[in-house]
């Protein structure tokens, strides 16, 4: 069972609404790069669909990323052969 000391709280904002997450702190660049990324959409759709209200936008992207779990598991399958290839070109590079 993960310690408590093995988690560091963060300060997001989602949607303009800021949370408190606590998360691991290998995770945090991750997270905070998830977190601009759901931004971004949310200010596409707002840019796309002007009128609606916030929550809204934030059900389109919710929608939009659920969408999309087959290239999300593509791309997780490639993940350790990448991996190695970038392991490889390490090496190459410092010989």
């Amino acid at each position: 069972m993960p310690d408590a000391a093995d988690f560091i709280t963060i300060q997001v904002t989602i949607a303009d609404r800021s949370y408190r997450l606590k998360i691991h702190p290998e995770e945090e660049a991750h997270v905070r790069l998830a977190i601009k990324n759901i931004n971004q959409k949310i200010l596409e759709f707002k840019t796309l669909y002007a009128g609606k209200d916030m929550q809204d936008y934030v059900a389109m992207c919710l929608i939009y990323y659920a969408s999309q779990p087959q290239q999300a598991q593509s791309s997780a399958l490639f993940q350790p052969q990448l991996q190695t290839l970038e392991n490889l070109l390490d090496q190459a590079l410092r010989h």
